[in-house]
């Protein structure tokens, strides 16, 4: 789910920075007050892992976990994003998945959006722990996917010129099909999974302690 650099136009990247930094400002001076940063370092190399792992599915794409909703839910959703800024920078950088003119779409896409989802929706069925655990992962995951797919979705309507795109040529009932879908059935179940072993180990090593 990471964005190139060349599929977005300088407008949608500028616009994305914008948002992000914002949040991403917030994140850090949340972390820099964390007493955890052990556990918080941990589990942001787990994400980091589980995003390098990419599945291929039938039709040409791939997909991966997140665990933005998993840090979520064991820190909060402003630390999460600034673990995941951290991740999604060595990606970019050392590993060329992402960019850096897209990094703040990616941060949107991949960081901000799936933790206040994952962890609204692990608040929203907090009596029903497992149950929460699960479905934060999931939705987190399709959110994710859904953000990716308007961003780039949207290229094509905005940024062409004679009528043929400037930068990522799919419009959205391409985009929303072909990551929509992926994430409904598979990576978001796949995701939903990760989070309740995840959560369930950790919060009962807890109740051990």
């Amino acid at each position: 789910m990471h964005i190139p650099d060349g599929f977005l136009s300088p407008q949608t990247c500028v616009a994305s920075y914008g948002v992000a930094l914002p949040f991403l400002y917030r994140g850090i001076k949340k972390v820099l007050r964390e007493e955890s940063l052990a556990k918080l370092a941990a589990l942001s190399a787990l994400s980091f892992l589980a995003m390098m792992i990419n599945i291929p599915i039938p039709g040409g794409t791939s997909g991966h976990a997140l665990g933005t909703s998993l840090l979520a839910v064991v820190f909060g959703p402003w630390e999460a994003i600034s673990s995941l800024s951290v991740v999604l920078a060595i990606q970019a950088v050392l590993f060329g998945d992402g960019g850096i003119t897209t990094y703040g779409a990616n941060l949107i896409t991949m960081g901000i959006v799936p933790a206040f989802v994952g962890f609204g929706v692990w608040k929203l069925f907090g009596r029903w722990r497992y149950a929460g655990y699960f479905l934060s992962g999931y939705l987190s995951l399709v959110s994710s996917a859904l953000a990716a797919s308007l961003i780039l979705g949207i290229q094509p309507l905005f940024f062409s010129h004679g009528g043929e795109p400037l930068y990522f040529p799919y419009g959205l009932k391409t985009t929303l099909a072909a990551m929509g879908v992926p994430s409904l059935i598979f990576f978001g179940p796949l995701e939903g999974i990760f989070n309740l072993a995840v959560l369930s180990y950790l919060m009962k090593d807890e109740k051990g302690n």
